[in-house]
């Protein structure tokens, strides 16, 4: 069911637009059968390990009233979950080749593996600090909305001094780190910490770690743009 829209939107546009038979239809059948069973798969082990695991976590860790291994552990996961991410190690590398055609990095494989991988830790530790920040939030009963806001508008403040070349990779790594391992963990904690936190309402502090996940990116890459590329 929610491969079908997919389904019929490529055959309506291929039959009606285009007016062209499916190239190597045997090959996308059976590639479609597979993305069936690996997103049933992957859907049956969310439920059965990664959400237990984040909410349990982060319960156990409140109930020892430890703030100190809670923030670590929010860190470590925000880090370890994004750096494994398939879709940014893709975008750092396919990032890392269009800066060499662009001319803006030497054609040597050492060069374009060292700013994939800047790119990815970049990535990774903006995540951690944000589901840090995240948690804290929860904590101390912040208002989210300020707090996107602010980021927000440091997020166009940084803009006009960042080269041209790293904001569109920039303003994709919010949406390229919100992917497939690092939303269910990151929100499984948020959604198990308050549970646990008194005076916390699970419908209202539990979500709002993406968002943050989502915005902290932007500013680091941005910087790390920056600092490879020199100002705009």
């Amino acid at each position: 069911m929610d491969l079908l829209p997919i389904i019929l939107v490529i055959a309506f546009f291929q039959t009606v637009v285009i007016r062209q038979p499916l190239p190597q239809l045997t090959e996308m059948l059976i590639g479609a059968v597979m993305v069936v069973i690996g997103l049933a798969l992957f859907i049956e082990g969310l439920e059965m390990a990664l959400f237990p695991i984040g909410e349990n976590m982060a319960q156990a860790l409140s109930r020892k009233g430890s703030v100190v291994w809670l923030t670590i552990f929010a860190f470590a996961l925000g880090f370890s979950t994004t750096i494994a991410e398939p879709a940014l190690i893709a975008i750092s590398k396919e990032a890392a080749l269009i800066a060499v055609s662009s001319g803006l990095l030497e054609d040597t494989p050492e060069r374009i593996g060292s700013y994939a991988m800047g790119l990815r830790l970049t990535v990774a530790v903006s995540v951690g600090i944000a589901i840090l920040l995240g948690v804290y939030r929860i904590l101390l009963n912040w208002p989210i909305h300020y707090l996107i806001m602010s980021g927000y508008f440091l997020v166009m403040l940084i803009t006009f001094f960042a080269p041209k070349e790293i904001i569109g990779i920039a303003y994709d790594a919010g949406g390229v780190t919100t992917s497939t391992i690092t939303v269910p963990l990151v929100t499984a904690l948020g959604v198990g910490l308050a549970t646990v936190i008194r005076g916390t309402n699970p419908l209202l502090d539990g979500f709002g770690l993406i968002a943050f996940a989502s915005l902290l990116p932007m500013i680091f890459v941005m910087i790390y743009g920056i600092t490879v590329f020199g100002t705009g």
